[in-house]
């Protein structure tokens, strides 16, 4: 029952209070620049949305690690950037409004990408009827409801209330903060005889996953011509997963009802803070003498 009132009520209300506080930080400006310059957003969405799969199929390809952990990885490599990549991109001066941008759209695309995504990597590592299929239109629909209509809210809120939206920002940030760790630590003490196992088994290739996707993303960026501060932006963008979502998905009874799933969102969602963090100290200096560019 308590496990139930978790995964069903809070961690959605949860995820669906981070994604109001993204909201009301987005102005329907911030998506007229993508068909105004585009470049950036083609790029950061091409990294997020392929590469980063890609990714985490090939790597659980050669890592031999237990079926619910591979597809964990592979269900957190499916998923978009999470606003906590919105916080990175601030403290490290990068170009926030880019990150912000490519965290809301990723979030719309993957709401229809996630289901395919997950459900080959389900039959490829948990195959001969030793999983329950990911449900197509009852996924789109549950993440629409507990991220895009919350965004959604947000914007509205913005652009009727402005001193009000202005004033809640803030507290919501750092609510969804304190969520999110929350939520991490709550799914991880849910099953704390395993953490330890866990954190052996899955650790490196949750980190591996995040480092690749941190150093490829400003690598891409680089090639095609992007400046510093918008290459460190992707980097960030691609490499701070929206863990939350993922824990979400693979513990909601409704879903994939499988907490061995969220086991390794919930390390890689530790881990990242270390990584983003050094990714932050490292970028922040650069970008703190780099001319701003718009998209």
């Amino acid at each position: 029952m308590e496990s139930s009132l978790i995964t069903e009520v809070f961690l959605p209300l949860a995820l669906a209070i981070i994604m109001l506080g993204m909201g009301l930080s987005l102005t329907m400006g911030d998506f007229k620049r993508i068909f105004q310059a585009p470049k950036s957003i083609l790029i950061g969405l091409f990294a997020q949305i392929v590469i980063l799969p890609l990714i985490g199929f090939t790597l659980m390809h050669f890592w031999q690690l237990r079926p619910e952990y591979a597809v964990g990885i592979i269900l957190l490599a499916a998923c978009p950037g999470g606003p906590t990549s919105n916080l990175f991109a601030y403290l490290g001066r990068c170009d926030t409004a880019l990150s912000i941008s490519l965290t809301a759209i990723s979030s719309i695309i993957t709401i229809f990408t996630i289901p395919f995504i997950v459900n080959y990597g389900l039959e490829l590592h948990m195959g001969d009827g030793q999983y329950v299929a990911l449900p197509v239109l009852r996924t789109i629909l549950q993440i629409m409801v507990i991220t895009i209509i919350p965004v959604a809210i947000g914007m509205f809120l913005k652009s009727k209330k402005q001193n009000l939206a202005k004033k809640a920002e803030r507290p919501v940030k750092i609510a969804s903060t304190v969520v999110i760790v929350v939520i991490i630590l709550g799914a991880i003490l849910k099953d704390k005889e395993n953490v330890i196992p866990a954190f052996q088994e899955t650790g490196l290739p949750a980190l591996t996953l995040n480092a690749i996707t941190l150093l490829l993303g400003f690598g891409i960026a680089r090639i095609f011509g992007l400046s510093f501060r918008q290459s460190a932006t992707i980097s960030i963008e691609g490499g701070i997963q929206n863990g939350t979502l993922a824990i979400a998905i693979a513990a909601s009874a409704t879903l994939l009802n499988n907490p061995m799933i969220a086991i390794p969102p919930a390390v890689y969602s530790i881990l990242m803070f270390v990584t983003g963090g050094i990714a932050v100290a490292i970028y922040a200096p650069r970008n703190r003498k780099s001319p701003k560019r718009r998209f």
